[in-house]
């Protein structure tokens, strides 16, 4: 299963949508602070474009040497519709800088310097060190992810459908299956089960099938699906 600096490194490189809380700032329009653009430099502080007008930026020049603290909220929702579609969020607190000079006219861009991070998703809720998370690498499908989960839905829902022959008889039965999430680990389905209405029956669960090894690309990936598939038809 992928690390929780991993699946941290993977929603702050993915396209999740992101918000920057500064004390403080609470009056301030929410739009303005969320970043334009973020990546992770080479020591894993974050560095985080905004306008140069917006109330974040202006916050962190005036407070120039003092320690401006902000936290970095990242929220990833399923790109495919499921009950209760948020996958996880992910926080990244630290201090607040300025870095003049190197970005286009009008965006500045701000560094992040870590000191406490935690993720709460799929897997669990984690604490992670900010060496663990410089260190640790997005998953490789990340930037495939979202368009392999809707084709999956759209084009094969038969066949995740069919999934439900692999789970255990504890679980078996008929209703709706939906990809829910993909990694190199492993593919994630939500099931529905059918049952009649008013049922007291919790009616959605998550079932995890695992690939033999991890897979490193969409090639990889398309071998292990149709394995997965055959498993379930044989």
């Amino acid at each position: 299963m992928p690390s929780a600096a991993e699946r941290t490194r993977t929603l702050v490189q993915s396209t999740c949508s992101a918000v920057l809380l500064v004390p403080g700032l609470g009056g301030a329009r929410p739009g303005p602070l969320a970043p334009e653009v973020r990546t992770v430099g080479p020591d894993g502080d974050l560095y985080l474009v905004h306008p140069a007008d917006s109330p974040v930026v202006r916050a962190a020049t005036h407070a120039q040497d003092d320690d401006l603290p902000a936290v970095l909220e990242i929220t990833d929702v399923a790109p495919v519709s499921v009950p209760n579609r948020i996958r996880g969020r992910a926080w990244l607190s630290g201090w607040l800088t300025c870095v003049p000079g190197v970005t286009e006219p009008g965006r500045m861009m701000l560094r992040l310097e870590l000191g406490d991070i935690s993720v709460d998703d799929l897997w669990g809720a984690e604490r992670v060190s900010p060496g663990d998370f410089a260190d640790a690498a997005p998953d490789p499908l990340t930037e495939y992810e979202t368009e392999l989960l809707q084709h999956l839905h759209a084009g094969h829902s038969d066949q995740v459908r069919s999934l439900w022959r692999l789970l255990d008889e504890q679980r078996t039965g008929s209703g709706d299956a939906v990809p829910l999430a993909l990694d190199r680990f492993g593919l994630r389905v939500r099931f529905t089960r059918d049952t009649g209405p008013g049922s007291p029956v919790d009616r959605s669960f998550d079932a995890r099938f695992e690939f033999p090894e991890p897979v490193r690309d969409v090639a990889g990936l398309r071998r292990e699906m149709h394995r997965l598939f055959d498993a379930a038809e044989g």
